[in-house]
């Protein structure tokens, strides 16, 4: 099985996907793409936010032309995704796109995708091969009876030969399903039978609350077996969200550092502070630190400095106060309306 260690490595603007460079984070907007002011609006708050490569759909000639000026006034690499019009993926790439996302089966004949693939190998651009569950060739479907994992996979791999028969292997392949077994099945299959970079995620996966569950789920299931080189969250909701979820989907599998977590008690009967309120608050608080550190919170100061012994600082609460905690050991006692501060105030040095 190829592993993110081995995989191809593709150029994608300024990042590279496979060959064992970092797990990139994905997302993608949600306005008219032709509406350049709100499009990058919003990619610029996905870009503070830690997004890393970002994709916009491309529904029509307008929107294939905004690519170019979208381009020029964000950091992070533009990925058009196209269906259908072959057109429109040309354009894209001659407006500037560094990646396209396309199904080769629903952009037609032969000569139509060769005159992408043509456009693309023209400016080394690479192709996302896109395949999901919705998707699926007709004869597979009859054949298996369904969407399958393998049928997934045959589907994908047939159409990166098609790619290749043309010439043009600079290639990243996504197969998605919103069956979470099958999708992470469908993965480690098409690992096993093929080195190109994959672009992973749970299609969609529901609101944010569904969403992150099966999204969590299907991500750990992935790329706890070294399988995936950059994940989308898709969620129903702000994009921004996408983001959130991913980086603590990776932090939790250690695969990336950096960035504060959250570590909260569930609350008991001996919970004397309203510690759902202030957990809340304190997830908000560390948001932008850039720090790699373990906060924790806890409701109860009995209990509250040894459970809190492994975090990096901690904070738990009484009857009208609260005690800042660091590693397991209290040093400062305050009043319960200024925990959140002082919190804040101990963040501020450790980052200074």
């Amino acid at each position: 099985m190829t592993t993110r260690e081995h995989t191809r490595t593709v150029a994608v603007g300024n990042r590279k996907i496979g060959g064992g460079n970092p797990l990139l984070i994905q997302s993608m907007t949600n306005t008219r793409t032709e509406d350049v002011e709100a499009t990058c609006a919003q990619i610029l708050r996905l870009e503070k936010a830690g997004c890393e490569i970002i994709r916009c759909t491309v529904p029509n000639m307008e929107a294939a032309e905004a690519i170019g000026k979208i381009r020029e006034r964000i950091h992070i690499p533009l990925v058009a995704d196209i269906h259908f019009d072959y057109r429109l993926a040309i354009a894209a790439i001659e407006n500037g796109a560094d990646k396209i996302r396309i199904n080769p089966g629903n952009i037609g004949s032969d000569e139509r995708v060769k005159a992408v693939v043509d456009a693309a190998k023209e400016r080394n651009v690479p192709i996302r091969v896109g395949v999901n569950s919705g998707s699926l060739e007709k004869e597979i479907l009859k054949r298996d009876g369904g969407v399958t994992a393998q049928g997934l996979v045959e589907s994908a791999l047939e159409k990166c030969r098609r790619i290749e028969e043309m010439g043009y292997d600079n290639l990243v392949v996504s197969i998605k399903s919103s069956d979470v077994l099958m999708c992470a099945s469908a993965y480690e299959l098409f690992a096993r039978e093929s080195d190109y970079p994959l672009h992973v995620g749970i299609t969609e996966a529901g609101t944010v609350y569904s969403g992150n569950i099966k999204s969590a789920i299907g991500l750990a299931l992935i790329l706890s077996k070294g399988i995936g080189d950059t994940i989308r969250v898709s969620l129903t909701g702000d994009p921004v969200e996408e983001i959130r979820s991913a980086k603590l989907i990776l932090r939790t599998l250690g695969l990336r550092k950096g960035g504060i977590e959250v570590v909260s008690c569930p609350t008991c009967g001996r919970t004397q502070i309203d510690l759902i309120s202030l957990a809340s608050r304190v997830e908000e608080l560390v948001r932008d630190y850039p720090l790699d550190l373990k906060v924790a919170v806890m409701g109860c100061v009995v209990n509250g400095p040894g459970e809190a012994r492994e975090a990096d600082l901690g904070i738990a609460g009484g009857i009208g106060e609260g005690l800042l905690i660091r590693h397991g050991e209290v040093i400062r006692k305050v009043p319960e309306d200024q925990i959140l501060a002082t919190l804040k105030s101990e963040l501020d040095a450790w980052q200074d």
